[in-house]
């Protein structure tokens, strides 16, 4: 076997890909991705694991619940499919000799800095142990404010959290198409680069069938991971030995690759998804935002602030909108809403946001 690429991988597989038509958990298949993990594991390389598929297992348990509003019913399925899936994880890990833990994550888990940490060190402890940790949303605590967009977006900050070498998402089709990937003129793209966001516009909004979240968030949730200087992989988890493909860099291998930009701090991985987080906006000039996009590593000054809004605290995380009101960027608050007002257009006083806590949009 070939040299792994990577010594510590996310791997996102969606709901398609764990169960067939009816919605059951296909366990062959499922036993298969087990075994690509294992051997991944005997390789040296480290994987976090994020799995859907409680939701769908439950719904076959108990098709019709009594309660029929969406947030009761899955919170039905996913207590009770959670269980059987972990269980059938359990037992196909154990065939290995491998132990797997699981962990259920709402966003609360990343809005906090000390939350964030917390998590970090809990999931750095499993692997230091040689545990495979199990992933998903916690669907059962998880009420719509709170809920993840798709567990692509749970892998996406577990990629940055952990600072992975690659986030690998396994879908049921070959990646990203330059049209609908059910029409036979449509083509696979090979490649993303960051000049090649615009081909997002391509991208049709169908949804899996047991899954909650589409492509475009997959794109939206690669390309800000790619951002961050993670590369992304996009694959069909239904092909055999996909996952070993796609590590050992074997040729020939059906995906889409984002490539990424330059690599981020940690703490500005965490700023890259804390949008709902926010709790007040800084407002700017053109001045100001034209320094921030310089390829200087700038800080953002009360003389470039034009407006505040919203009530916030020192360390708060504050959304940045340039002069015409759109969300470039956010960071970590220096001062409270009522002392950043006062210091509105202020010379020579200390940043409003610190460079090393400012994440821009396009970085």
């Amino acid at each position: 076997m070939s040299e792994a690429r990577y010594r510590k991988i996310t791997l996102k597989v969606g709901s398609n890909v764990l169960t067939g038509p009816d919605g059951m958990l296909n366990e062959s298949r499922i036993e298969h991705l087990v075994t690509q993990i294992a051997l991944l594991k005997q390789q040296g390389v480290e994987v976090l694991f994020i799995s859907s598929g409680a939701v769908a297992s439950g719904r076959k348990i108990i098709p019709n619940p009594r309660r029929h509003d969406t947030i009761s019913r899955r919170q039905l399925w996913a207590s009770m499919g959670q269980v059987r899936l972990i269980q059938l994880y359990g037992d196909l890990f154990a065939r290995h000799g491998l132990l797997c833990a699981q962990i259920l994550a709402t966003k609360d888990d990343f809005r906090d800095r000390r939350h964030f940490l917390n998590m970090r060190n809990c999931l750095q402890s499993i692997l230091e142990n040689n545990v495979v940790p199990i992933i998903n949303e916690n669907d059962v605590v998880s009420v719509n404010e709170l809920m993840f967009t798709d567990n692509d977006e749970l892998a996406g900050l577990i990629t940055n959290m952990m600072d992975t070498d690659a986030l690998i998402i396994l879908s049921n089709i070959d990646g990203v198409y330059d049209g609908d990937p059910a029409l036979p003129e449509s083509s696979l793209i090979p490649e993303v680069t960051p000049d090649m966001y615009h081909i997002s516009r391509f991208i049709t909004a169908q949804k899996s069938n047991f899954g909650r979240g589409g492509m475009i968030t997959k794109f939206s949730i690669a390309k800000k991971v790619a951002s961050a200087g993670t590369p992304v992989h996009m694959a069909n988890g239904t092909r055999d030995n996909i996952l070993l493909d796609l590590v050992f860099n074997h040729s020939g291998t059906p995906q889409t690759l984002f490539t990424p930009l330059r690599k981020s701090s940690s703490v500005k991985k965490w700023l890259a998804h804390a949008d709902t987080a926010i709790k007040g906006e800084v407002f700017i000039n053109e001045g100001a935002e034209k320094s921030l996009h310089s390829h200087k590593a700038v800080s953002l000054l009360p003389i470039g602030v034009t407006r505040i809004r919203g009530e916030f605290m020192k360390g708060d995380i504050v959304g940045v909108c340039n002069p015409e009101g759109k969300l470039i960027g956010m960071g970590k608050s220096e001062y409270n809403a009522d002392t950043a007002k006062k210091k509105i257009g202020e010379k020579n006083a200390r940043p409003i946001i610190h460079y090393d806590y400012l994440y821009l949009k396009n970085e």
